[in-house]
């Protein structure tokens, strides 16, 4: 994973320390995050936290963030990859 200069401030090690406020910021990480979910995959909410969980603990905001923002879609406890940069 190759972290944007601009979202370096908030890594370290890796791991994600903090959450950008400015939602500029905020949809770079979002997009991402999004990048670690394939492309037409349906995941459980448990899985969708142990990726989250590599990088911050506060899944639940990371997840709903990505909903929020359309890079995730969730129903019935399933959600998947709905937007952000593809890669081939």
């Amino acid at each position: 994973m190759e972290i944007d200069p601009a979202l370096a401030p908030y890594f370290q090690d890796g791991r994600l320390e903090q959450i950008p406020r400015q939602r500029k910021k905020r949809l770079l990480l979002l997009d991402l995050l999004a990048q670690e979910f394939d492309p037409g995959v349906r995941y459980s909410e448990r899985e969708v936290n142990d990726v989250l969980g590599r990088f911050n603990p506060d899944t639940a905001a990371l997840r709903r963030y990505l909903v929020d923002e359309e890079f995730m879609e969730r129903e019935a406890g399933d959600y998947w990859r709905a937007g952000g940069t593809f890669t081939p």
